[in-house]
């Protein structure tokens, strides 16, 4: 139950209060360790099949005054988080960056800063943030397709709808929580999933009427997703075990959103097994598309540059396909992006394309 969860997350979170408390006691220095939060410290989960976070720990002790400043900010991000449980309130990561302006010496120099402890306390604590009553800005992304759902409002009533039928063009509106207390997948009358990056593109897919003539699910990324558009992806495969495919740009940002569909995020390596659906497959744009499909392309920036020779070593990317697509665009030299199938139409990404990519993924019967 929700419930179970929130005291749960408390009670661990107190747990490194009481840490803290006792190495004053102790006359000890206080301290606090975690994962190194970089790609060198990814290693492959075999039991869940994601990429997590390795073994290598950094250490924060109030010996140092950066790290002195961010134990203080702990104490009172726990007590704010204890006092949200009790209240049955929920704050968001804006929210609680505001409110740590009323903590004097503990307020956070900026928000990257009070997102990152938030972050850190889920893999400390083994929790999610939504276990902290804390919620991003940002809802999910976009759903057009035959999946019936059961949501509660916020009234508490459990409503029904079918993300096709009983919804408009823009489709349903993916909440930020998406835990079974919240939303239950009741029936799903579909063959795949086709999670797409960009809005022009999901609009495109859903007025070419894509999602009925290939009984596909339309998920709209809506950039780089989520964590409740992940999530979401992640329980349509394995509630109802639809193949996920991932349909993005083609340039090395776009490898990464895939990346954090199948993989997981490196910011996020700590919960991969929660978030990650590690049978998704890249449908394109490859690099090969460009070739292949003679597609209207842009030259490569210097940090798209940059950015695929990291990927060359990001452990994500390290099998053949990845590789050999990688080192193609850095030959080239060039990107694309998914708006460019129009140089051949509006409904060659329907007619042609797609059809063709499935076919050759083996995804159409």
């Amino acid at each position: 139950m929700a419930k179970d969860r929130y005291i749960k997350a408390v009670s661990e979170l107190e747990k490194i209060a009481q840490e803290v408390y006792d190495d004053f006691v102790k006359g000890e220095i206080p301290k606090m360790s975690l994962p190194v939060r970089t790609k060198t410290n990814i290693v492959f989960d075999d039991r869940h099949h994601v990429w997590k976070y390795g073994r290598s720990l950094t250490h924060r002790s109030a010996k140092e005054l950066g790290s002195a400043y961010t134990l203080l900010r702990t104490m009172y991000v726990i007590d704010f988080i204890r006092e949200m449980v009790e209240a049955k309130k929920s704050s968001t990561l804006r929210e609680m960056y505001y409110i740590s302006e009323g903590w004097e010496m503990a307020k956070f120099p900026d928000q990257d800063s009070s997102n990152s402890l938030a972050e850190d306390l889920e893999i400390i604590t083994m929790s999610l943030r939504e276990d902290f009553k804390l919620r991003p800005e940002e809802d999910g992304a976009r759903v057009i397709g035959n999946v019936t759902i059961q949501e509660v409002n916020r009234k508490g009533e459990k409503k029904v709808f079918n993300c096709r039928d009983d919804v408009g063009d823009s489709g349903y509106g993916i909440p930020y929580n998406v835990e079974k207390e919240k939303l239950t997948i009741k029936e799903v009358d579909a063959d795949f999933v086709v999670a797409i990056e960009t809005g022009g593109m999901f609009d495109r897919l859903v007025e070419n009427g894509f999602d009925e003539d290939s009984r596909s699910v339309l998920v709209h990324l809506k950039g780089q997703p989520a964590r409740s558009t992940r999530r979401f992806i992640k329980r349509l495969n394995e509630e109802t075990e639809l193949p996920v495919i991932v349909f993005t740009d083609g340039d090395p940002w776009s490898f990464r959103i895939f990346a954090s569909v199948a993989y997981g995020a490196i910011k996020t390596a700590h919960i991969s097994e929660y978030l990650a659906t590690p049978t998704a497959r890249y449908l394109g744009i490859t690099p090969s598309d460009i070739v292949n499909y003679d597609l209207p392309t842009d030259t490569l920036t210097d940090q798209d540059v940059n950015a695929l020779q990291a990927e060359l070593t990001d452990p994500r990317f390290g099998d053949d396909y990845w590789q050999g697509e990688i080192k193609l665009q850095l030959d080239m030299n060039k990107k694309s992006e998914q708006q460019a199938l129009a140089k051949y139409g509006l409904d060659y990404v329907t007619d042609t394309y797609l059809p063709e990519k499935l076919a050759e993924m083996g995804m159409t019967k």
